[in-house]
């Protein structure tokens, strides 16, 4: 060590070296490790926007059209064939149509398909006819009036029985024939397809690109819950999806009393790239238009 520099200094001199070194190496690791800002994925479409007419059953239809357009809603669904005109002249369309069966009568019963095949098939017709995408179908109770209960695995086959003869004109015309999942632990009891696995299951067996599901958030938390993961996992089979608070069907504004919260929910249904509509299915508590405006705010990505 040279005379003129003291051993008190030279430690010095070295510390602060050192602690020069440890803050370039902290710098350029806090570079290396920061994220880039995030960015959308490229298969995140911007969610489609739709209603169900009956919760909103007192405004009158054309009214309730030609306000909900005002903020972002591309369809009112649920119509009967008589009323489709009503939005369509406003712009808008009807992404799901009402169909012939009912939720406790389906096709899950061999001895109901000479009656729903006829009339799903005219119904097919008239809804391609009116250039709408899409009409809705349900699987039937799983015990009928009379006491017979049909089993899980014989009400699938019926309905795959059933639904394939009126998928070569679902497919020729271009429309989408969509069964609901509904749960049969608050609302529809005994109703058969309640649970996703079921569903898909059908799908399956179906085989046809023209036959989905009709993803009920609200019903299948109600069923299952996990409904990220289930969408992520079964995107594929689903065609459509319903919103609603739970519980109660309420709406679901941030810092209510609801176990749903939609903003993620809404991003993991676009990241999956679904093209389709998002329909709010929910029972307003105040004003109904009000409700309904902050929802599709709430779901819009």
């Amino acid at each position: 060590m040279p005379p003129s520099i003291s051993r008190r200094n030279a430690l010095r001199s070295f510390a602060g070296a050192a602690a020069l070194a440890a803050v370039a190496r902290s710098t350029s690791s806090v570079v290396a490790q920061t994220p880039a800002t995030p960015t959308m994925p490229a298969s995140l479409n911007p969610i489609r926007h739709s209603v169900c007419k009956w919760c909103f059953g007192k405004i009158p239809l054309e009214a309730f059209a030609k306000a909900v357009k005002e903020f972002g809603i591309e369809s009112v669904e649920l119509l009967d064939p008589k009323d489709w005109p009503t939005v369509q002249k406003l712009g808008l369309t009807c992404a799901l149509a009402t169909g012939t069966t009912t939720i406790p009568v389906g096709f899950n019963r061999i001895e109901n398909h000479a009656k729903y095949v006829a009339s799903m098939t005219e119904r097919i017709h008239a809804v391609a006819d009116a250039g709408l995408p899409s009409v809705i179908v349900f699987s039937g109770n799983r015990t009928d009036q009379a006491g017979v209960t049909v089993s899980d695995e014989q009400g699938i086959e019926n309905c795959a029985i059933g639904l394939k003869q009126i998928m070569g004109v679902a497919e020729k015309r271009g429309v989408t024939v969509i069964m609901e999942l509904l749960n049969s632990k608050v609302n529809h009891k005994d109703y058969m397809c309640d649970r996703t696995p079921w569903g898909v299951e059908l799908v399956k067996r179906v085989g046809s690109e023209r036959f989905k599901l009709l993803y009920d958030i609200y019903h299948m938390q109600i069923m299952e819950g996990d409904v990220i993961r289930t969408i992520q996992e079964n995107h594929q089979y689903i065609g459509h999806y319903h919103t609603a608070g739970n519980p109660g069907r309420a709406e679901f504004e941030p810092g209510d009393q609801q176990e749903l919260h939609y903003p993620p929910i809404m991003r993991a249904i676009a990241a999956t790239g679904f093209k389709g509509f998002v329909a709010q299915e929910f029972i307003p508590k105040r004003d109904p238009l009000t409700s309904l405006r902050a929802a599709v705010k709430l779901c819009t990505v």
